[in-house]
């Protein structure tokens, strides 16, 4: 593919910054774009808010590169806001930067930058793509630094987002990327990765949810017999797997196993009982091959957080996919991402029913 007009989607960290050095350096013609998501907690230190845009664009004024803010914000409420919303009042919990990723950042962006004359996109993610020639197929690699690989949020890119995208960070460790923001005298070389999701303040869940009008019911917490184990303070405050903030005595941990939207129950129990071999998902996107035509052995994520296991995946109908693993996976949780791996290769990933 021959790219030299790039759109660099700068957030005003620094990868995305070191990734602007990387693609002057390579020869690309590279303008910056910083997207504007959110006004309702525009605070310092989160994707999208106002310091972020800021610094972007005190960062491209320093390499001359021209800076443009996209305002996105009524997509983003209407897309991943929104769902984040429906997903927490249905009973799962969501991970609203895939659909961020595949709405916003590589959706509605990457149409930005070709309508405007681009050639491509480009971010400062951890991951690498490169084409195929055997399969003729665009695929996501991991990145280079392991404990910094971002393939995982990146699982539901199609095969024309991959063929016009360029991820040049990738194939760098990042304490490389930062020494070469730094010797580049970049004003956030040192700048702390975010943390949050950028639309929740603090991280307080159940305060955005209420502020988007979803009614917190209070219930039971019962074990896995039904026996009532105390009262709960609405379904959307908790998730699978968690211990913390529960509030319920008992001579042993207890833990968050499930919950059950029909009769408004958290079902908790013995960290033992988180475990299982199988899982089912839908909203499958698959990159490395073009379908799933029958059983295929890999390794699986079912967390960002969490390392891979050995599993072998099979189709089932409508497009969903069930994954059976060698060992039992803890705390596997609707609504989260599973990842399929073939080696270094994403084969593609779904939304845990």
């Amino acid at each position: 593919m021959s790219q030299k007009r790039i759109i660099l989607a700068m957030s005003g960290g620094v990868d995305s910054a070191a990734a602007a050095l990387l693609l002057r350096q390579a020869g690309y013609d590279v303008s910056a774009v910083t997207l504007r998501l959110h006004r309702e907690t525009d605070r310092p230190g989160i994707c999208g808010a106002g310091d972020d845009i800021d610094l972007a664009r005190s960062v491209a004024a320093s390499m001359g590169i021209s800076h443009t803010v996209v305002d996105l914000c009524g997509l983003f409420r209407d897309t991943v806001m929104a769902r984040f919303v429906s997903e927490y009042a249905a009973g799962r919990t969501p991970n609203p930067c895939v659909d961020c990723n595949r709405e916003i950042k590589f959706g509605a962006l990457l149409d930005w930058a070709l309508d405007h004359g681009a050639d491509g996109l480009a971010t400062g993610h951890y991951a690498r793509v490169e084409h195929d020639r055997a399969s003729g197929r665009w695929r996501l690699l991991r990145g280079v630094d392991r404990r910094k690989d971002q393939s995982y949020f990146l699982f539901q890119l199609t095969q024309f987002q991959l063929s016009r995208l360029l991820l040049p960070v990738g194939g760098y460790e990042k304490p490389a990327i930062r020494a070469l923001a730094e010797a580049h005298g970049l004003r956030n070389a040192q700048r702390p990765d975010s943390q949050d999701i950028c639309f929740v303040p603090g991280g307080d869940y159940a305060a955005f949810l209420k502020g988007q009008g979803v009614e917190l019911t209070p219930g039971d917490f019962v074990d896995e017999s039904g026996r009532v184990l105390g009262r709960h303070r609405g379904l959307e405050r908790y998730t699978t797997g968690q211990r913390k903030g529960l509030g319920v005595s008992a001579g042993v941990p207890l833990y968050v196993l499930r919950k059950d939207l029909e009769r408004g129950t958290v079902v908790l129990g013995p960290d033992s009982a988180l475990y299982t071999r199988t899982l089912t998902a839908a909203r499958v996107n698959w990159i490395a091959i073009p379908s799933l035509e029958g059983p295929m052995a890999v390794t699986a994520k079912t967390r960002y957080s969490q390392g891979e296991a050995a599993a072998v995946i099979e189709p089932l109908p409508g497009g969903r996919v069930r994954a059976v693993f060698e060992e039992p996976q803890r705390a596997v949780t609707a609504g989260q991402a599973v990842v399929f791996y073939d080696g270094e290769a994403v084969v593609g990933g779904g939304i845990i029913e």
